[in-house]
């Protein structure tokens, strides 16, 4: 991929490329992860868009695997660092340590250090663990002792939380949860991917078996590719009015923040590629709108006691904003 992103200038052509290797990707992950090709894709999306990815749901049902077998099928460098509640914020980012030898302190990066961070069970941390990774995750850098020091690039995290009212849970704050791309839901398997799962166990393809489709070269350029993907005027202002919706809604009292939309238009133009477009249309703003803002709203507690979701608030959003007109090439 890495020759014909660089090499071929017709854009719809790269985009089938793009689409190619993203179906690629997609069906090695489905190898172990059965039944869950819309998360599957969406993980994908946060990956391509330089976002990160929530996963919450009850333990079992796949969480910290999809994370595993995505960065199994990226040849990137891959970390997972498991919270518990005695972390602390060096074993994440990494601690200087006084080098007799030279009478200086060197920097011995944490594991947050890598290409795709897997947090497993994130909310098991303390707040003050959990913090340590806002900068970060905003900013692909670590301050240590004053001095910064960058992250490679591509740089995802993945995390998985359990619900916050299981027993040694903390809640994320909304700042973080605010730095998160998107928030999905696992889900059970149906009958039929289950019976598929237990059928080939033990025989099946184990996660450290799997292909490396993709190199880090091919992801960067995928990623550089996406953000050249063309958004016409009227998307721009449907993707804002979508998200202002949210902020003077009486059964919202905080709405998405403008980060929220930078990162809804970074899925936005990666879906539109993935689909084989060299263009965005309203439906990728649509398919995507609940994933990448519902988690970040917080509802009223009138609004909580009536059973109000914030996806239900979202799809509001997307019914009273007109859609646009041409907005393709």
């Amino acid at each position: 991929m890495t020759a014909e992103i660089h090499g071929a200038s017709d854009a719809d052509a790269l985009a089938g490329r793009f689409a190619q290797l993203f179906g690629a990707l997609a069906g090695n992950i489905e190898r172990v992860i059965r039944g869950k090709r819309e998360n599957v894709e969406l993980a994908l999306l946060c990956l391509l868009s330089e976002g990160h990815l929530l996963l919450e749901d009850v333990p079992g049902v796949g969480k910290t695997t999809l994370a595993r077998t995505l960065a199994a099928s990226v040849d990137a460098r891959w970390t997972r660092i498991q919270f518990t509640p005695d972390l602390l914020p060096s074993d994440v980012t990494g601690v200087s340590i006084f080098n007799q030898s030279n009478n200086r302190f060197e920097f011995h990066p944490g594991p947050i250090f890598a290409n795709i961070v897997v947090a497993d069970e994130i909310n098991r941390g303390s707040p003050k663990t959990q913090s340590a990774l806002l900068e970060v995750m905003e900013e692909r850098r670590v301050t240590v002792d004053g001095q910064p020091h960058l992250v490679p690039r591509p740089f995802m995290v993945i995390a998985t939380q359990n619900p916050v009212d299981m027993d040694g849970t903390y809640p994320l704050p909304e700042a973080q949860l605010d730095r998160f791309l998107m928030k999905i839901s696992m889900g059970y398997p149906d009958h039929a991917s289950e019976v598929a799962v237990l059928a080939g166990t033990p025989t099946g393809p184990l996660i450290d078996q799997l292909p490396k489709v993709a190199g880090g070269a091919d992801i960067k350029n995928m990623i550089d590719f996406a953000g050249r993907i063309h958004v016409a005027p009227p998307l721009y202002d449907y993707l804002v009015q979508v998200v202002a919706m949210t902020r003077g809604h009486p059964d919202i009292r905080l709405g998405a923040s403008p980060r929220a939309s930078l990162a809804l238009l970074r899925a936005v133009r990666v879906r539109a590629a993935a689909a084989g477009r060299s263009f965005a249309v309203p439906e990728d703003v649509k398919g995507l709108a609940a994933h990448v803002i519902a988690h970040r709203l917080m509802l009223t507690p009138e609004a909580e006691l009536r059973g109000r979701t914030a996806t239900d608030l979202v799809a509001e959003a997307l019914s009273q904003v007109p859609v646009p007109q041409s907005t393709g090439v």
